[in-house]
């Protein structure tokens, strides 16, 4: 079977800007001990989005951008809020936000007939629709969120990585759609982890990397969904790298 490598191309590069900020900042997810922090900020992220699909907006439209940016930055300052309030129950209430927002959305797609389609294409994402004209400014906005995490990190604070996480995850999810912002941020960071510290980061994206280009590989060649293609291969890419880290610790043990 014939792949068309040209139409991959562009979601394929989409994948790696993807996975170039969300391999650090799912490490920091990881070591907050927040995992379904992303799912929440991408769902009212999706909020914001599908709020203006109700209003009959151009989905295209510069205002769905600031619509989900906003929607984003203000779930970002509740949960820094509540964070800072009541951090035991943290996790709990990044639950409570995700099921609300994701509520809040078939409220407002009730009545109409193409809610399935959104609320797929948030979901799944259409990470094959991703044109060259579109990954310039998600490559120019990325590559500023990097930098800006690569040289202050340490110096961002609570409020400071939120923010940074919501632009991120804002952006990711219009491209790529939750479940793939999902398994980005959490998949190579859990790879990560399986390694010695002064590999992790090269194995979180050797992960991601593996993930989204062997997973548009097997969609194109199976006819699948790209989305959750990729997301079972990132699983496996995982899963992989834990098989042999648990090989490798065991030949050691055993010289």
């Amino acid at each position: 079977m014939n792949v068309d490598l040209g139409l991959l191309a562009p979601a394929f590069v989409a994948g790696l800007l993807v996975v170039a900020t969300h391999v650090p900042l799912g490490r920091r997810v990881l070591a907050r001990g927040v995992v379904f922090l992303d799912l929440a900020i991408a769902q009212v992220a999706s909020l914001g989005v599908i709020a203006c699909v109700g209003w009959g907006l151009d989905l295209d439209g510069w205002i769905v951008q600031v619509a989900a940016v906003a929607a984003a930055l203000l779930a970002s300052a509740v949960l820094v809020w509540t964070d800072r309030t009541w951090p035991n129950i943290q996790e709990a209430l990044i639950g409570v936000l995700f099921v609300s927002a994701a509520s809040a959305e078939f409220l407002i797609l009730a009545d109409n007939p193409h809610a399935g389609e959104h609320v797929k294409d948030m979901l799944a994402g259409q990470i094959l629709w991703v044109s060259w004209d579109m990954l310039w400014p998600v490559g120019l906005l990325y590559a500023t969120l990097l930098a800006v995490w690569l040289v202050a990190r340490d110096r961002l604070g609570l409020l400071g990585f939120y923010v940074l996480f919501a632009l991120a995850v804002t952006q990711s999810v219009q491209i790529v759609g939750i479940y793939l912002v999902f398994a980005s941020l959490i998949l190579p960071a859990l790879a990560a982890r399986c390694v010695p510290a002064r590999w992790g980061l090269a194995a979180g994206y050797a992960v991601g990397v593996a993930g989204y280009g062997g997973g548009l590989l097997l969609s194109a060649l199976a006819d699948l969904p790209s989305g959750p293609t990729i997301v079972l291969t990132l699983l496996s890419a995982f899963l992989a790298t834990a098989l042999i880290r648990g090989i490798c610790h065991r030949s050691v043990m055993q010289a």
